[in-house]
Order: C-alpha cells, then sequence, then structure tokens
C-alpha cells in the first residue's frame, strides 16, 4: 500500500502521515491502532507498535484453556467434530496442533511416534522422511505449497521461531512421490493445490480452506486457524464415508 493510499484509508494527510513515518510527529495511541487496523497487522504486532510509541499493549494473550476463552474452544471443537468424516485440525501462529478431529488421528497414526509427541507441528509432521511425507503422492508440488505459505507468513510476522522452523523444513528431501497417477490440475483450474494421500484404501485427495475468527480481540484468539480438508473427488468422498474408514 503506498503512502498516499493509507493516508486515504486512514483518513489523514499525507503530510501527517510522512511526520509520523519519520518520527517527526508523535501518533496517539488511537492513530497507532487505527494505522495498525488500515494496514491489517497483526495483534501482537500491534502491541510491540504500541511499545514502540510510548504506551502500553491493550491486546490480551491468554492460554486457550482460559475460561474466557472457553466460548471461543468450544466453537472449534463444535467445527472440527462436524466437519467429520472429513480431516479438520486447529493450529496456533506456529503450526502447532492444538485440537484435531478423528478423521485426522486416523491419517497420520503411522507416522513415526516422536512426531506425534506434542506439541505436534503439523508442517514437520506432513514432510518430516519419518512423517506423511512418504505417503504424499505429489509431494513436490505439496512441499511447495507449503513452504511459500510459511514464507508469506514470516514476511507479515518477521517471527525467528517461523524463520528457524522454515529453514528445518527446506533441509527435507523434496521427494518426488509416491504415485504415478497425475495431479489432474484441470480439476481446480489452477485455483487450488491438492493434497493427494496414498492409503490402504486408495489414493485419497482433498483440497483445503483455512478459517480464522472474525474480529478478535485476543491475541492467542487472533492466531489461531482452522484447516479444514474436502474430499477432492467422489471416489475420496467415499472411501471417508465408507463405515470401514470410521
Amino acid at each position: 500500500m503506498s503512502q498516499l493510499d493509507l493516508a486515504l484509508e486512514a483518513e489523514i494527510s499525507t503530510k501527517h502521515l510522512s511526520f509520523v513515518e519519520s518520527g517527526r510527529a508523535q501518533p496517539s495511541r488511537e492513530m497507532v491502532l487505527h494505522l495498525a487496523e488500515r494496514l491489517e497487522v497483526p495483534l501482537r504486532e500491534r502491541n510491540v507498535l504500541l511499545v514502540a510509541a510510548g504506551f502500553a499493549p491493550v491486546f490480551r494473550e491468554r492460554q486457550l484453556k482460559d475460561p474466557a476463552l472457553a466460548s471461543a474452544r468450544k466453537a472449534i471443537d463444535l467445527v472440527l467434530k462436524g466437519h467429520e468424516p472429513y480431516p479438520a485440525l486447529a493450529v496456533d501462529r506456529h503450526w502447532t496442533m492444538v485440537a484435531a478431529n478423528s478423521a485426522v488421528a486416523r491419517l497420520v497414526g503411522d507416522a513415526d511416534p516422536s512426531l506425534l509427541q506434542p506439541p505436534i507441528n503439523v508442517l514437520r509432521l506432513s514432510l518430516h522422511p519419518k512423517g506423511l511425507s512418504t505417503r504424499i503422492a505429489n509431494l513436490p508440488e505439496w512441499r511447495a505449497h507449503l513452504l511459500e505459505r510459511l514464507r508469506r507468513q514470516i514476511e507479515v510476522s518477521g517471527d525467528p521461531v517461523l524463520a528457524e522452523l522454515l529453514e528445518e523444513l527446506r533441509r527435507y528431501p523434496a521427494g518426488s512421490g509416491v504415485s504415478r497417477k497425475p495431479v489432474a490440475n484441470g480439476d481446480f483450474a489452477g485455483v487450488v493445490v491438492p493434497l493427494q494421500f496414498v492409503t490402504d484404501v486408495g489414493t485419497l485427495s482433498f483440497f483445503s480452506t483455512t478459517t480464522v475468527f472474525g474480529t478478535p480481540v485476543d491475541v492467542t484468539l487472533s492466531e489461531l486457524a482452522l484447516e479444514c480438508f474436502y474430499p477432492a473427488d467422489a471416489a475420496t468422498a467415499e472411501a471417508l464415508r465408507s463405515p470401514a474408514h470410521r
């Protein structure tokens, strides 16, 4: 966003915005929050901006088990349970699994036990050679998708933990996939990257969606994401709904 665009969005003059950016003008607490809102700065970083401007942070960070977040936790459990028999999980800002439904447990059960000990990092679990990577038919494509998604997250947050995770994941073998079945990109028109997962009942194909809480004012809640996987073809839907898979 250009300076002019930001000034228009924030309804202030470009001169005043320039003075704020250069340090020639001291922004008010409200101005810091207003600009951060326009720039869609994550809540954690908004607290950092407030402190840098000489103000106390305003967004609290609670544990998910905190009673104040009980309703949010119940909503997460309802969404995950309601998504069965399809896989769904909730992750925090570092991709640590905080909740998952029973369909996820069935898909990850063959991974090395060391990768399934809490805290479970779902990116490490997915791409580690002792994790799920040997079951991902289109591993190079899926790996590139996950690494690019993580890279964009680091660009926004500057999180050193995520940067270290990215370097770790890049060292894992890229692989060539374990299935001769090609990814039917034409079925998705380049809109989504499917996940093709090899199981005992055949290769299951998924696409995923990410859901976040709207208008959160708690740091922990703002950083939670629900990853829900949907069948990308009729065969996958049928296999997941069959009594044998449950």
